[in-house]
Parts: C-alpha cells; structure tokens; sequence
C-alpha cells in the first residue's frame, strides 16, 4: 500500500506541474465519512445538510476551485470499516482532502492513512483529546470532552454541589469526560463518590441508576454518544427517580436538539456544559438555523450540524487558498479566527484543535412552546484543555 500511495503522489505531481494555470478551474474533491444508516443515522443526515447549507449560502467553488463532496456510510463504530472506506475515497474516488468521522476509533483507524497519503482531514464531532496528535493531518471543528467536561465542573462546585457520581460510556470520550470532571472537581474540594463505566453498547441502565441513588450524591455528571443512548439515559434518570431524590443531573451534549422534544418535559431544568446550542442568540445563528429549516423542513440544528458547517468553511478556506496542493493546506488554517453560528472561534496554531465559548445551559421552553438548551452563562476561549493538562 505504501508504494501505491507513492506513486498515486508521484502520478498526481506530475499532473499538477502539467497543468499550470488551468488548475485554477479544476474540481477538488472531498470524502466525507460518517453513519447514514443504523442507530446513528442521524448523524451523516445532519453532516450532509449543514454542508448543503453552507454551500447554498457561499457558493461552489473556494478560490477558483469547484468543490464535489462525495459521502461513505461507516455505519457506526467501525475502525476497519472506516479505514477501507479512506483507502477507497482516496484511491478510488481520488479525492483531496477527507471529513466528517463521528467517532473516536473510527477517527484514530484513518490517522496513518492520512499520513502516508497526506490527506488533510476535518473532525467534524470525534471528541477524544489524543485524536488530534495522531497526525498532523488533522483539525478539529467540532470539540473536546475535556473542553466542557471541566467547565461543567466548575461551575457545579461553584453552585454548591461538594458530591457527585460519574457515569460515563466506557470508551475514548467517555474516559476523557470521566478524568476530566474528576480533576476538576477535585481540585476544587468536591468528592467524587462513584465512578462508572458503562459499555458502548448497553441500553438497559436503571441498574447504574440505582446504584447512584443508593449512594445519594448532590450530583450525577454523566456522559454517553448524543442520540439514542442519551435519550435512554436521561429516561432513566427520571424513572428511577434521581431528580426527585435532589440528584442533580449534570452533562454535555446528552441534552441533545434532535431529542429534546422526545424526552418533554422530563428534560425541563437539565443543566449542561456544551459549545453549541441551538438557541444560541445571534444574528449568524439565525441565518444557519433559518436557512437549515428552509431547506430540510423539520431539521434542527445540533453539535453534528455546527461542526460539519464549521468543517465546510475550514474545508473551504485551505481549498481556496492551495487547491489540491493539500500539502500546505493545514498551515493555511492555523490560526484562523472567524465567527461561527456557535459565537467567536479560532483554530490553535499548535494543536489544530478549536478554541471557543463553552455555555451552561438549561433545558427550558422558548416563546413558541419548544424544548430548547437557553444559554445563560458563558466560559469565554476555552481550548482543548485535555491538550493542555497532558
């Protein structure tokens, strides 16, 4: 595989020197690797139109350059699947630059691809801090577990809450949440009296519930995958009866849009730390939610949506700026600041991961009735903080 890489460089060298200035009208395309069937479904459907949306909204083409966006299903979590998928995107479908990868292994299978092909490859959500340091191929626009996890704490111990129970799904993020809320915590004063991990694929926790209750913490700080997990979870939450117990339910993403209304309201008070709501006041978000249920009537838009729209416009500023030269293409973006429909973010120079707000939400109804995640306070320019401690 290693000399086909090397002559798939060799080959496409010598096309670019033999192109000269037509170059500059040619098509560069991007794979784009994400589930769009089973269980997390949802996911690639989300990828898909927040990328469809961006383009509508600035145009096909980056520099001269027209943009093709070719999508592969990986199903879920699927390392081996993931892989062969980059390798056929890569050979097959010649594409220049790679996105999407939902999670943590999936991302981590395709780091010594990207290497080796030096393909430069946009994180749309997988949120294991370590991902980013397995090739310097990869940004990240989506974010980190130690990113919201320790703001999470934080502002817990601030409110009072001096005990708390973690349970987190037993995987790459899970762990990173799980450390990440222990450290902090700690650091403060707090105990943590119970740590839990939960495997990937369990659906069944009123057993995990009842084991936090008989220990009656002031707080449970979870994390498990948006979607369906995060749905089961908070139900359990609620039924076992946690919140009537003054259990505090404390998390990141499990608040999800796409569940909200679903959960009802059960979900009604929930305190989250997390990057993006889909509430968030301004006038940006209102175009990319606006533009979002103008094209996808019934959509909302979430964590999947921002960090694939985030992903377009990195995609497109390193297109714009080297075409299929993708070997300098990740220095075009260190650094780059710009407004997202999340607020202010940039990209760290040295990690290539995004710096940003993290905001404390709570679950409550807007105006017209609906469930939404209203911000009311703000950790201004965090970075991947799990970067920086280790």
């Amino acid at each position: 595989m290693k000399k086909l890489f090397a002559a798939l460089s060799a080959a496409s060298a010598i096309g670019l020197a033999s192109a000269g200035p037509a170059l500059a009208d040619h098509t560069v395309k991007v794979g784009i690797i994400a589930p769009f069937s089973g269980p997390f479904a949802i996911w690639g459907k989300q990828f898909q139109e927040a990328i469809e949306v961006y383009v509508a909204q600035n145009g096909e083409s980056a520099g001269g350059h027209r943009i093709e966006f070719v999508y592969k299903d990986s199903g879920g979590p699927n390392p081996s699947g993931t892989k062969a998928l980059a390798q056929e995107l890569v050979i097959s479908d010649g594409v220049d630059y790679l996105g999407g990868f939902v999670f943590t292994p999936n991302a981590l299978a395709v780091a010594p691809l990207i290497d080796e092909a030096q393909i430069p490859t946009v994180i749309f959500n997988a949120a294991t801090s370590i991902i980013v340091e397995k090739s310097d191929y990869f940004v990240r626009t989506s974010f980190s577990l130690w990113q919201v996890s320790v703001p999470m704490a934080e502002w817990a111990y601030a409110q009072g809450i001096r005990t708390a129970a973690i349970s987190v799904t037993d995987y790459g993020p899970g762990n990173d949440a799980e450390i990440a809320f222990k450290t902090a915590f700690e650091a403060l004063g707090g105990t943590v009296v119970d740590t839990i991990k939960m495997p990937l694929a369990t659906t069944d926790f009123a057993p995990f519930m009842q084991r936090i209750k008989d220990q009656s913490p002031d707080a449970v700080f979870g994390f498990l995958p948006a979607g369906p997990p995060s749905f089961a979870y908070i139900k359990a939450y609620n039924e076992n009866g946690l919140r009537e117990a003054g259990i505090e339910f404390l998390g990141t993403g499990e608040m999800d849009e796409t569940t909200l209304e679903a959960i009802g309201d059960a979900a009604i008070g929930i305190t989250t730390a997390y990057h993006y709501s889909g509430a968030h006041p301004s006038e940006m978000n209102q175009a990319f939610t606006d533009k979002i249920d103008e094209m996808f009537p019934g959509s909302v838009t979430n964590l999947a949506s921002v960090g694939a729209y985030d992903g377009a416009h990195i995609l497109y500023q390193m297109i714009g700026a080297v075409g299929s030269e993708r070997t300098e293409a990740v220095d075009v973006v260190r650094g780059l600041a710009w407004e997202s429909p999340r607020g202010p973010v940039s990209i760290d120079p040295v990690t290539r991961h995004i710096t940003q707000n993290v905001y404390i939400r709570r679950v409550a109804r807007d105006e017209n009735g609906r469930l939404v995640n209203e911000e009311f306070d703000v950790i201004e320019a965090v970075p991947d903080l799990g970067l920086v401690e280790n």
